[in-house]
């Protein structure tokens, strides 16, 4: 063996060549190495969906009716509602997506998949599986995989919790029109 490359395991510790060995116990270079294989991956999986991986969440929220309305589901996934439009009109272009009137508000629109919609958004689900078996592969076992993904979801869940701002919080900001929302 070349007595300069590193052995297997220094690799999978983050002492190889492509960290320095400093970064190893770096939080930040971690999550940063994971994330973009993670982009990397999944960007393939969804690369002929318009819209990419928005055009799936999009897909997926719709799917089990959460939230029903345009401007709610542009909210609840942090898309600007210009930007919804435009994704909202290629999956509608692409016949994955129906935008149909709101019963209890007509000015409104749910966002509805079709038949078409919902079979590729099982293939997109097969392929997004399989992207992430791709980046957690690196674990060793199905356990560990389990494991990881449910202390990610564990610390995800609390530093979402974390950077919630109460609504009474951002009413009081916003001046006192819709102080009355509290």
């Amino acid at each position: 063996m070349n007595a300069a490359a590193p052995s297997a395991a220094a690799a999978r510790a983050g002492r190889g060549p492509g960290c320095g060995g400093t970064l190893s116990d770096d939080l930040g270079w971690a999550l940063g190495v994971v994330f973009r294989s993670y982009a990397k991956a999944a960007s393939a999986a969804f690369a002929e969906l318009p819209g990419g991986a928005r055009g799936y969440q999009v897909l997926a929220a719709a799917s089990r009716g959460e939230p029903g309305s345009q401007l709610e589901l542009a909210h609840h996934l942090g898309v600007d509602r210009t930007v919804m439009t435009y994704l909202l009109d290629d999956l509608e272009g692409a016949g994955l997506i129906e935008r149909r009137p709101d019963p209890a508000d007509r000015r409104a629109r749910r966002i509805v998949v079709t038949a078409p919609g919902r079979e590729r958004l099982a293939d997109l689900a097969r392929r997004l599986r399989a992207a992430e078996e791709h980046v957690l592969s690196g674990l060793s076992t199905d356990d560990d995989r389990r494991a990881f993904r449910a202390l990610l979801r564990q610390l995800a869940t609390h530093a979402d919790a974390q950077d919630a701002v109460p609504r009474c919080t951002v009413a009081a900001q916003a001046g006192p029109g819709l102080r009355g929302a509290c």
